[in-house]
């Protein structure tokens, strides 16, 4: 049950639901997610210990703000595992797996034309992992997965024009070109500035979004009028208009 909440917990702040900073209110959670405090106070420490929410004595928990300084270092982290993972995966890949690999990238593609936000960035993170794991090295595919769990909301949220995030399926051609050619170190290269646009691009978001402070300190958190869970609404029906995630 702990974590079934704790993945609807992950995904309410992924998509903006629970903003960075905002106090989680058990009473209200419990309420929501029809559960006991047991289960949502087990999720809890199970979001804490992926960066996405934090434990304050005595006091319950809040979500994670986010800092200009974390974002940044953490993407410097993920930009070389990345490239090192496509450098092993262009190697060690098998056929198969490059054939879906390729399967995915045209769903992803499609989710591109049909502006599909969600499932655009579902297919994504989907690809990312698989590249990690044709690395064939554990060890690299479980640190890249618990830093990346990190990153997931500013990822999501980073909203850019339309010419960005065309940029961005570009750069996904060049990496399943790369991949299905076995150039392991044209893929480190191509893996390694897509991340740092990416990086770029969540940087910019961020400061434009007030999230964070230039400095890197967390801004005041975003509150509901109600004072209640402080939600706010998932941007479903109107992503398209609000803009694109750079993948």
């Amino acid at each position: 049950m702990h974590l079934r909440v704790a993945d609807i917990l992950r995904d309410q702040i992924t998509y903006g639901e629970l903003a960075p900073g905002l106090r989680l209110n058990e009473r209200v959670l419990c309420e929501e997610l029809k559960v006991s405090r047991t289960p949502l106070r087990e999720a809890l420490k199970t979001l804490a210990s992926e960066g996405f929410v934090e434990l304050l004595p005595n006091r319950g928990a809040r979500v994670m703000p986010m800092t200009l300084a974390d974002t940044a270092q953490t993407f410097e982290v993920l930009r070389v595992l990345e490239g090192l993972a496509g450098e092993l995966a262009g190697a060690r890949a098998d056929a198969a797996a490059v054939a879906e690999l390729r399967r995915l990238h045209e769903l992803m593609r499609g989710c591109h034309q049909r502006g599909d936000r969600e499932r655009y960035f579902e297919l994504n993170q989907a690809i990312h992992a698989e590249i990690l794991r044709l690395s064939g090295n554990s060890v690299l595919a479980a640190t890249h997965n618990k830093l990346n769990l990190r990153m997931r909301r500013a990822r999501y949220s980073a909203n850019v024009s339309q010419p960005r995030w065309d940029r961005a399926m570009q750069e996904h051609d060049l990496i399943i070109d790369a991949l299905e050619a076995r150039n392991g170190k044209r893929l480190r290269a191509l893996l390694e500035e897509h991340i740092s646009n990416k990086c770029d691009v969540v940087i910019a978001a961020l400061l434009s979004s007030g999230t964070v402070s230039a400095i890197g300190t967390p801004a005041a958190p975003l509150k509901r009028e109600d004072g209640a869970s402080g939600r706010i609404g998932r941007p479903r029906a109107a992503s398209s208009a609000a803009g694109h995630p750079a993948q």
